[in-house]
């Protein structure tokens, strides 16, 4: 296959090769195989090779393709972001300057604030406003290195809400030129109509999960279980339900109290167990032990966003063992933030992975996080070219430096998407 793009010049080429298979635990999960001096070829969407920047260039240069000069940066594959809440409605800037003063998350939630003020506007918004503030939004996140993206819906709470929100997503997926993965995330909190029929809303849940399946809208089915969200068997009904209607599963585990949701995760074989800020240590030895572990997705910028001072156990996640990602939670609650770099820059701050295991979480592992571990999340020869060049020395300022945007060129699916962190035009 002809060459299209080479990228030459770079002080370090991340290839994560050799991980696998499957998600990277223990030593494996800070493990960067690193091409010093290196180049990467890039062919009808594909990474054809990586290795000495001198050998690809004198293999691979000719006059068609298209060369990037890295200036002794580093390249990597494309983030991935296996957990966001992109489409919604408003802000919740006056929410978060009262959870600054003292209040609560949860004590907002409960006042009628919180995901349900977000319900009201984003039931209220057009599809095509909601398309417009997500493609606004992605566009940040392209532009600062996300070539693939998981996105939920959960801010209608209704049956034709949800699958007006499932619909937005998909269009994201035609708009965009990253991928896209949908997730149905009716089981978010209750929506306020059902707050005296719990099992009414339980079984509107299924019932748009069944559509949902039916129209190809989502791949992966989500609850948020937590005190005042959805109790542990109630978790288990629509879970179990969930999966045989054909979703794979994801939970909201274990984020403001030691609920049983990690474990629940791990005995229904779910994909991704999120957040993990009240994970026991009798749970997490039993993650470590298990040979078909969830991936324990991290999302650092929420305890940062709120305030907190309780964070997920990234460093000993690792070393027990469960194999590790990362995700913005981008949401205009408790984690406005777009950024992968920052959420790297974070984690490793708050959640003690050392910088090479936060890339690996942000790419390699996230990748299967969101079952796309066969196609992208490192540099080898077949793999969808998504990679990036970033105008830093080494891979570790990637952690070190924080509050700017590491990333210059952005490529995805093989071609340039995005420069100098501006989405460029579609061709």
């Amino acid at each position: 296959m002809a060459v299209d793009l080479l990228i030459v010049n770079a002080a370090e080429v991340l290839t994560l090769r050799d991980l696998g298979p499957g998600p990277a635990r223990g030593s494996k999960q800070g493990s960067l195989g690193i091409v010093r001096g290196g180049g990467v070829a890039i062919g009808g969407g594909h990474i054809l090779d990586v290795g000495a920047s001198d050998r690809v260039w004198r293999e691979h240069r000719h006059s068609g393709c298209e060369v990037i000069d890295a200036k002794g940066g580093v390249v990597l594959p494309g983030f991935v972001d296996p957990h966001t809440h992109l489409v919604f409605a408003g802000d919740r800037a006056d929410e978060w300057e009262k959870r600054m003063g003292g209040v609560s998350y949860l004590d907002i939630l409960r006042q009628g604030g919180g995901i349900l003020s977000t319900v009201k506007k984003t039931r209220a918004a057009s599809a095509e406003v909601l398309l417009g503030s997500a493609r606004r939004f992605a566009a940040l996140a392209i532009g600062s290195g996300t070539t693939s993206v998981e996105i939920k819906s959960g801010y209608c709470l209704d049956g034709e809400g949800e699958l007006k929100l499932l619909e937005v997503i998909a269009r994201l997926g035609q708009v965009l030129p990253i991928e896209v993965v949908a997730t149905y995330l009716g089981a978010h909190v209750l929506a306020p109509e059902y707050r005296a029929d719990r099992e009414g809303y339980l079984e509107l849940v299924e019932r748009t999960a069944l559509i949902a399946r039916q129209r190809g809208l989502a791949r992966y089915f989500d609850v948020f279980c937590e005190h005042e969200a959805f109790t542990l068997e109630e978790s288990r009904r629509l879970l179990t339900s969930a999966r045989g209607l054909g979703f794979e599963l994801k939970l909201h585990a274990e984020q403001f109290s030691a609920s049983g949701a990690a474990r629940l995760g791990l005995q229904l074989g779910a994909t991704s167990i999120d957040h993990l800020e009240y994970l026991d240590d009798e749970t997490l030895a039993e993650l470590g032990r298990a040979a078909n572990c969830p991936l324990a997705v991290l999302l650092p910028a929420v305890a940062f966003h709120l305030g907190l001072d309780r964070h997920a156990p990234g460093d000993r996640l690792v070393a027990a063992g469960v194999p590790v990602a990362l995700a913005t939670d981008m949401n205009p609650g408790s984690s406005f933030t777009p950024s992968m770099p920052m959420t790297i820059a974070i984690a490793c701050r708050t959640q003690k992975l050392s910088v090479a295991q936060a890339i690996v979480a942000a790419t390699y592992n996230a990748a299967w996080a969101v079952g796309l571990g066969e196609r992208v999340g490192c540099l080898e020869p077949g793999r969808r070219a998504d990679v990036l060049v970033c105008d830093v020395p080494d891979h570790r300022w990637l952690g070190y430096a924080f509050g700017y945007n590491p990333v210059s060129v952005v490529v995805a699916d093989g071609r340039v998407v995005a420069r100098g962190g501006h989405l460029l035009p579609a061709a």
